[in-house]
């Protein structure tokens, strides 16, 4: 089967990072929100990406227009009618996953192929919403998309090899080196090991062990991690992790995947990282900046 046409299910962080590499990589996407207000963020973030990396002479003028130019938006689930390829990136949340999988079953043509973003809930249970479920797989990018070179490609219980050949294939047309994951298990690869870490990384910052800076610190310097745990986790959204870990533990019921005290308060008090401006650090001045007191 032959990929022209994405359509891109959510327009958020992820969603448009998806848009946008696949849009470079020369494919039509359509990006699908709820508003117009919520899509027309999701360009302006897209042209601001591109024309950084226009600034940096990583790409061309020409370039940026035909990304663009390979870009479009609609707020209707039924313009995916014709998609090759539909790619989710919604709310970590299975029921409302099942219900987008359950909508796309009914208006996309039969050969198309469902994929979801989800970083830990189970690919088989999102299928079950479809009448395609050899068609139905995970395909698990990472944040920020445009600089982040994995995407991990997940098998539902009834994913066909087929199914997995064509997405693989998608993932590297589109710069991206895919890594398999043969049995649909929670939290798949890079989340079941990472996600493990930042669980305690967060609790030496709660018993006042150290500060997230002096924990990110030790993991870059140490380890040769490019980001600590706290930075990776303010960046990706402190309630993303948390909703990611809850669909673990409740898979597995393993204590080391339960969402620190600490991660729930912060949730709570909506201190999500980045795009709340403030998290494990203070984005406030447009920079990340330390602010933790132990």
């Amino acid at each position: 089967m032959e990929i022209n046409k994405v359509f891109v299910v959510g327009a958020g962080l992820m969603g448009s990072g998806i848009a946008q590499v696949t849009a470079q990589a020369g494919y039509k996407v359509t990006i699908r929100d709820l508003n117009d207000e919520i899509l027309q963020k999701a360009v302006d973030s897209i042209k601001w990406s591109l024309e950084k990396f226009e600034s940096k002479g990583k790409i061309s003028k020409e370039d940026v227009e035909k990304t663009i130019a390979n870009l479009s938006t609609t707020t209707e689930i039924s313009d995916a009618a014709d998609a090759d390829l539909v790619i989710e990136a919604v709310f970590e949340n299975l029921q409302l996953k099942k219900e987008v999988f359950g909508e796309l079953d009914r208006v996309t043509k039969p050969e198309c192929i469902l994929a979801t973003n989800t970083s830990a809930i189970s690919i088989t249970s999102i299928a079950a919403a479809t009448q395609r479920r050899d068609k139905v797989a995970g395909m698990h990018f990472f944040s920020p998309v445009p600089l982040m070179r994995l995407c991990e490609i997940i098998k539902g219980l009834e994913t066909s090899e087929e199914t997995v050949k064509v997405i693989e294939e998608f993932v590297r047309s589109i710069g991206k080196e895919p890594v398999m994951v043969q049995k649909d298990v929670a939290g798949f690869i890079a989340n079941r090991i990472g996600l493990a870490s930042t669980v305690e990384a967060i609790k030496l910052v709660e018993a006042g062990v150290a500060t997230p800076e002096d924990v990110d610190k030790a993991m870059r310097l140490g380890f040769g991690h490019p980001m600590g745990p706290c930075e990776t986790a303010d960046l990706t959204g402190i309630d993303v992790l948390m909703h990611a870990l809850e669909a673990i533990y409740n898979e597995t019921q393993n204590e080391k995947y339960w969402p620190p005290e600490l991660m729930r308060r912060m949730v709570t008090s909506n201190l999500l990282g980045r795009k709340t401006k403030k998290g494990f650090y203070d984005y406030s001045s447009g920079k990340q900046e330390s602010y933790w007191k132990l």
